[in-house]
């Protein structure tokens, strides 16, 4: 469960530019490697403060080996939780930024706000049969639901979600050697062990509480929650009667997230010019972009040894739910039947009220037969 595990986004390393003096344009361009990474090794060191001055939504951890992680507590629709991030970075100048983000979400932190406004906006039938592929049927519908409350909240404030793990992105890569790990629990297995924790009761009470969702957000109440993520408070609100839910959804992925954190703070080894040129390792400046709601879980794991194992896995599906996938596919096919058998008959009265049919079948009437 090593460094494999690392889900990396590419965030290619590059110097920082913000002010005269510092940035590549003042190297001379006959300079060797080993001097070059030097001289940005350097410019990293000097721009990282050694008493930093951060937000008051950053936790600071420590590990045994004497690295540093800088976790950013964020409300995933807050335009002060984006400046939040860029400064801490800016201060801390990290070796690795990990963001509450997994495979199946890295999309969002290369499109634009305009078109991740509308992506949000836009559940249509093409989305909906793309998640059931990707997550199973009951996993699918369990998505789409979530993404309509993510929705909601879109439309009432105008405002596309993960603008903190896009500025985290653009940012770790003004940073010289600043690698970008993805650190949250792959969502299709967040969606498959939160349906197997419910009864068939409860899936259809969540449903129907997600679908009827429509109360009015205002951004004030976003940075009310500052100190709760939004849509997770959100969730929480309506997940509160299920405790093993909230479970699945919350304290797994503080785990996780909490494993992913420690793994990115190993020990990290310094440039290199040439494989001549001995290893050296240091503790590493880590700073992690997570939903507010997620903090105090990943406190209260950091010094725990732990084991992901066991929340990585998926239960079989339960026998309701079997039933339940066969019943809603019966239904589907059920009605796409009626519907073609309801088409076809009225194409059929639709062809034989044509003016021309009737005159056809009324010289078939009237042709007498022959002896």
């Amino acid at each position: 469960m090593e460094e494999e595990q690392q889900q990396e986004a590419a965030a290619e390393p590059a110097p920082s530019s913000d002010s005269p003096g510092d940035g590549p344009k003042d190297i001379a361009p006959n300079i060797s490697d080993a001097d070059a990474l030097k001289i940005l090794l350097e410019m990293k060191m000097k721009k990282r403060q050694k008493k930093p001055s951060l937000p008051s939504t950053v936790t600071e951890l420590a590990t045994e080996e004497g690295s540093k992680v800088y976790v950013v507590g964020t409300a995933h629709f807050s335009d002060s939780s984006k400046r939040d991030v860029v400064k801490t970075i800016q201060e801390v100048q990290p070796d690795v930024v990990v963001v509450e983000l997994c495979q199946y979400r890295v999309s969002m932190l290369k499109m634009d706000e305009r078109t991740l406004l509308k992506e949000a906006k836009e559940i249509n039938l093409e989305k909906l049969q793309q998640a059931i592929k990707q997550n199973g049927l009951m996993s699918g519908l369990m998505q789409m639901l979530l993404l309509k409350v993510s929705a909601h909240i879109t439309e009432q404030l105008g405002m596309a979600p993960g603008g903190e793990f896009r500025e985290a992105f653009k940012e770790a890569s003004r940073v010289p050697f600043c690698k970008f790990h993805l650190g949250d629990r792959p969502i299709p297995v967040t969606f498959k062990r939160a349906i197997a924790a419910l009864s068939f009761w409860q899936k259809v009470k969540l449903a129907w509480g997600l679908c009827f969702l429509s109360d009015p957000i205002s951004k004030d109440d976003v940075e009310k929650c500052k100190q709760k993520d939004l849509l997770e408070q959100m969730m929480a609100e309506m997940i509160g009667e299920f405790p093993d839910l909230h479970r699945t959804i919350v304290s797994e992925r503080d785990i996780y997230l909490t494993y992913m954190l420690k793994q990115a703070a190993k020990r990290t080894e310094l440039p290199r010019a040439s494989e001549a040129e001995p290893r050296r390792c240091v503790p590493s400046v880590v700073v992690g972009v997570v939903g507010m709601g997620h903090v105090p879980g990943i406190e209260k794991n950091w010094n725990t040894d732990l084991n992901i194992q066991e929340i990585m896995s998926v239960p079989p599906p339960s026998t309701a739910s079997k039933i339940l996938k066969l019943v809603i596919k019966a239904t589907v096919f059920g009605l796409v039947g009626y519907g073609c058998y309801r088409m076809g008959q009225r194409t059929i009265q639709f062809i034989l009220s044509m003016p021309v049919a009737q005159n056809y079948l009324q010289k078939l009437a009237d042709v007498k037969p022959q002896h």
